[in-house]
């Protein structure tokens, strides 16, 4: 049985999609005025994974991520810059789909709605809205009127009185201070469209409303985002859409933790960072990574860092928990990703086939045929149900890893144990092909795995670098044979600073740049 934890009811709750067989996943994106950063990534990835997983457990799953291409932001970025709003958008939107694209995400991503693109029915339901009764319109502004709306803060959990609204300039125009806006009027040589109330633009809770709506139906299955979205922007989402069409806008809001400064997490007024279960949003957005905080361009950080392994670090924890960021965490949990690569090494020099085109099951089911006929398939049908297990505990993505590295460990065991580089045969490596083939299908539905690491496109210094490290293992080798082992380790050791790792495995050297 699958289950997720809703942050409407903060329970985790049997999966059960509206629509037998169909799910429907909203994910509220950027606001594209200034290049993609880590922090943009985290969602992104993470609910492509769960679109991954969904798909191979058998449903037919669509995933909606929303670009806001009109904003307060957007407008002051385009007048620094001198340019117009919709030039500014346009190149951030592709900054962004460059970065998705590099992780591997854009592919599995359906639609990407523009705000500007339902300006007609954004107007359309902020009049339904007012015809309802749930909203109304003051010098060109409209508002929605929480007090009409006797749910209000159910998703945040709050109290209205601990819920003040904008405020500021517009709020004598409101009925109360906790109203919001879902139209603003023109101001002066600002992007504007006609509406009945007048030249304006849109709120920035009701896009979502509206787009979700329009790509997914009235009530979907998934909604999720950012633990900072919680309140306002997904506690006014749900007041807009409920409000019109009196029904849950959607089954099981999810919610991520937020990307967090290293040296951040945990000094939150003295106190330690609070564990997902507590959602305590205080202690996460107090490190939380932003352009604010000046945060570095994505696109730099892909100069230093392959996207499988940026991918690796976003899913080595639970979705809910905060991420603990910084250039070292990445490198050490790169470094455990490498073992994985030299595996893979190892399997293709043993069989004479590639890891990576192995013919891995693609649905759930086609694997739960597989019969164990050996101890060592046994033990990976074992892995493969603790795998699975941790993915339908609210996709458990950090305990899931954990069991590819129990996975992995076991099957070089078994090529140890069986002398495999020494003495391997067709019948003897079958076992060891059936638990790399699991392998690759239990990584394939976290988005690992699926082709080759990348290699620097600098072929040459590559060929260099590699006969170089090859000199530097014969003459460890030679060191050994003559029982110099102190001239053996420095030379090991000494690889191992600069980031190159042996393994020493029977009859040969091997070596992987970290």
């Amino acid at each position: 049985m699958m289950r997720v934890y809703n942050t409407l009811t903060k329970t985790k709750e049997e999966f059960k999609p509206v629509q037998s067989g169909k799910v429907g996943i909203y994910l509220c994106g950027p606001t594209v005025y200034k290049p993609s950063h880590i922090g943009h990534m985290v969602g992104p990835v993470i609910f492509d994974t769960i679109k991954r997983y969904l798909t191979y457990s058998g449903y037919v799953v669509k995933l909606i991520i929303n670009i806001t291409d009109v904003d307060d932001k957007l407008i002051t970025e385009a007048n620094t810059r001198g340019i117009p709003m919709a030039a500014v958008a346009d190149e951030m939107t592709a900054d962004y789909w460059r970065n998705l694209e590099a992780m591997g995400v854009k592919e599995s991503v359906d639609a990407f709605p523009k705000a500007t693109e339902h300006i007609g029915n954004i107007i359309n339901f902020t009049q339904k809205l007012i015809d309802k009764g749930f909203a109304y319109e003051s010098d060109g502004d409209v508002y929605y009127d929480v007090g009409k709306f006797s749910e209000y803060g159910k998703l945040s959990h709050r109290t209205l009185e601990s819920m003040l609204g904008e405020g500021g300039g517009t709020a004598e125009r409101k009925h109360s201070p906790f109203d919001f806006a879902l139209w603003k009027s023109a101001k002066p040589n600002e992007p504007s469209w006609d509406s009945q109330w007048g030249k304006g633009r849109p709120g920035w809770h009701i896009e979502c409303s509206v787009m979700s709506c329009e790509l997914l139906g009235e009530t979907f299955d998934i909604h999720g985002g950012g633990l900072d979205l919680v309140f306002p922007h997904h506690e006014n989402e749900v007041a807009q859409s409920e409000a019109c069409h009196g029904k849950p806008m959607c089954t099981y809001w999810m919610h991520n933790g937020l990307m967090q400064a290293s040296s951040e997490v945990g000094k939150v007024g003295g106190r330690k960072t609070h564990s997902a279960e507590e959602d305590n949003l205080e202690s996460q957005e107090a490190g939380k990574i932003s352009k604010s905080k000046g945060a570095s361009a994505f696109r730099d950080m892909l100069k230093q860092f392959k996207p499988e392994t940026i991918r690796f670090f976003l899913l080595s924890s639970h979705y809910r928990r905060p991420i603990d960021f910084s250039f070292e965490r990445i490198e050490e949990v790169g470094k455990g990703l490498e073992t994985f690569y030299r595996f893979a090494k190892r399997f293709d020099k043993l069989t004479g086939q590639s890891f990576y085109v192995l013919e891995a099951a693609k649905v759930r089911t086609d694997g739960d045929k597989v019969k164990a006929q050996t101890p060592l398939c046994e033990s990976v049908a074992e892995y493969r149900t603790k795998f699975l297990d941790a993915m339908d505990d609210d996709f458990n993505t950090g305990g899931a890893i954990g069991v590819l590295f129990d996975l992995l460990r076991t099957l070089n065991k078994f090529i140890d144990d069986s002398k495999l580089e020494t003495t391997a045969d067709k019948k003897s490596i079958a076992p060891l092909i059936h638990g790399a083939t699991v392998l690759r299908e239990l990584g394939l539905t976290l988005g690992l795995f699926r082709e080759p690491p990348q290699e620097s496109d600098n072929t040459s210094s590559n060929e260099l670098v590699g006969k170089l490290i090859q000199l530097l293992i014969e003459m460890r080798t030679n060191a050994k044979k003559n029982k110099d082992f102190a001239t053996a380790d420095i030379i090991r050791n000494k690889l191992n600073e600069i980031g190159v790792t042996l393994e020493d495995r029977p009859g040969e050297t091997m070596w992987t740049i970290t």
